[in-house]
């Protein structure tokens, strides 16, 4: 798997909304920034992750205009715009922001996730 494959493959674990699908995409030290609240433990995400999830019934995360600004044989650094669509409080609703992923390289070869920055625009 390159760094490519690893962020659709965290793309598609974000939306089987299975947590232990999103952690085994996540680097152990994995850091995240969201616009109210920063996580910086795999308790406190997946806390955030199942949150959202409820909040937002049936979302569907998208990443668009991907860019890799910073790749070297070890990180890989990208950012998008999100876009997500999902049922609040049985309404449809929609929104979108900027995104910034942080991917590094583990010792058995496997891209992770170590740092994910999202804020709404």
């Amino acid at each position: 798997m390159n760094y490519k494959n690893a962020l659709t493959q965290y793309i598609d674990a974000t939306n089987s909304h299975d947590f232990q699908q999103v952690e085994k995409m996540l680097h152990k030290d994995a850091h995240y920034w969201f616009t109210d609240k920063t996580c910086a433990s795999i308790p406190e995400i997946k806390m955030y992750f199942e949150q959202a999830w409820r909040t937002i019934e049936d979302e569907i995360y998208q990443a668009k205009n991907i860019q890799w600004i910073a790749v070297d044989e070890h990180t890989a650094t990208c950012i998008y715009n999100y876009h997500y669509k999902g049922y609040y409080e049985g309404r449809l609703v929609s929104g979108s922001g900027r995104a910034t992923n942080v991917f590094v390289q583990t010792e058995d070869g496997k891209w992770r996730l170590i740092h994910e920055h999202l804020s709404s625009l």
